[in-house]
């Protein structure tokens, strides 16, 4: 047997009026479909929910799930190559719609370094520290167990720089073609990340 669905009355008046506003909020906001692309540590991972949250946005992956307020969707380093960006856009125009905005988080190398290689982090409760930005109390050691931080295997120089060098040979082409299409926005995304959303905010009101 089904289960009923509950009446309006069975559900708390707080619940509702969230609802109701989420809802409200959802009707005034623009149908966006937004691409990210930027190297491993711009920023991306930090400003995307909130991206996510303030436009009502889904991911691609989501697609399916048919959300009850749902106003575009969000790429997050796809496309990868201009061959996706053609056969993205060639699916989005069957569906009726296009690509609107590429989100592009541009940061000078030698910052993304400084910050990718700070990093360190206490394995066991997940905290992370940042040698210059968020240092521990003492050096190499967690500020609350006293343990050890290891550095994960990625966040080297050596293993940066090449990974650098695939995302700067596949995606500036891939600028490239949104940028004849005049949809890219350059983000200063070495600016702390309240700016960036402010950025991000103002590109996506205009």
């Amino acid at each position: 047997m089904a289960t009923p669905t509950p009446s309006l009355e069975d559900v708390p008046s707080l619940t509702l009026m969230s609802e109701l506003l989420r809802h409200l909020k959802c009707s005034s906001k623009p149908d966006k479909r937004l691409i990210l692309i930027g190297p491993p540590g711009s920023g991306k991972g930090t400003q995307s929910p909130i991206i996510k949250d303030e436009y009502l946005l889904v991911p691609l992956s989501y697609g399916n799930e048919k959300p009850s307020c749902q106003k575009g969707s969000i790429l997050d380093g796809f496309p990868r190559t201009v061959v996706q960006a053609q056969k993205l856009d060639e699916m989005l125009k069957k569906q009726g719609s296009k690509v609107d905005k590429v989100l592009h988080f541009v940061i000078d190398d030698a910052i993304l370094e400084e910050r990718i290689t700070g990093r360190w982090i206490h394995p066991s409760s997940g905290r992370t520290y940042h040698t210059k930005f968020a240092p521990p109390k003492v050096p190499g050691t967690d500020d609350v167990t006293g343990e050890p931080l290891i550095q994960c295997k990625d966040d080297t120089a050596a293993v940066l720089k090449s990974r650098l060098e695939a995302f700067h040979k596949q995606t500036e082409s891939v600028i490239d073609y949104y940028s004849k299409k005049s949809i890219v926005a350059n983000l200063h995304a070495e600016k702390p990340p309240k700016e960036v959303t402010s950025e991000v905010e103002k590109v996506l009101s205009s």
